[in-house]
């Protein structure tokens, strides 16, 4: 399961805070598949990514409470926490920055928070993108739930690319192999 982070609606799409949304996104666009299936608090998709069947998963909770719609489809899936990879952006990182993590805290992240306080486990797998700019920003809420900066706009197809890369590479070789390619 590929958990794509971020808010629902049209005010939020183009924020730096739904990039995990917008990765997911160019997922479902390379593979042909897509997202719209509900079910949990969640839009759905299936897809082939690296020749394995992979559901594509944006839940619609808004990111602070995202890890009740993830342990709703854990659990009717009876799947594990460990089979779950989620894509998130993280202030902590340079824009652009990678960071591929197979467990640990939520860094910060409200929506990680939410997942680890609901599945009572940090052992998933996660992306992050990193998104903080080359300058001090004074206000967090604001500055993430903003639009990305015209330069960021003009080099944020590329972070996607190689963050799809990187994802591409967990699933074919695995975590390990991901972080020593990509961090």
């Amino acid at each position: 399961m590929i958990v794509g982070l971020g808010n629902p609606g049209t005010e939020y799409e183009s924020t730096r805070h739904n990039i995990g949304f917008m990765l997911l996104e160019l997922i479902a666009s390379e593979t042909g598949a897509q997202i719209k299936r509900k079910d949990c608090r969640a839009l759905i998709g299936r897809a082939d990514v690296e020749g394995k069947g992979c559901d594509l998963v944006k839940p619609q909770t808004f990111m602070n409470l995202s890890g009740e719609s993830i342990s709703c489809l854990l659990a009717k899936q009876t799947e594990k926490p460990e089979a779950l990879i989620v894509l998130s952006d993280d202030l902590a990182l340079p824009f652009g920055k990678l960071r591929i993590r197979a467990r640990g805290s939520a860094g910060g992240h409200n929506g990680l928070k939410s997942i680890i306080s609901s599945l009572k486990t940090d052992e998933f797998i996660r992306l992050r993108i990193g998104i903080f700019p080359d300058h001090p920003i004074g206000d967090t809420k604001n500055f993430v739930l903003g639009e990305f900066s015209k330069t960021e706009r003009s080099e944020i197809d590329q972070v996607l690319k190689r963050a799809s890369e990187a994802l591409r590479t967990i699933v074919r070789d695995g975590v390990e192999k991901a972080m020593s390619e990509f961090n």
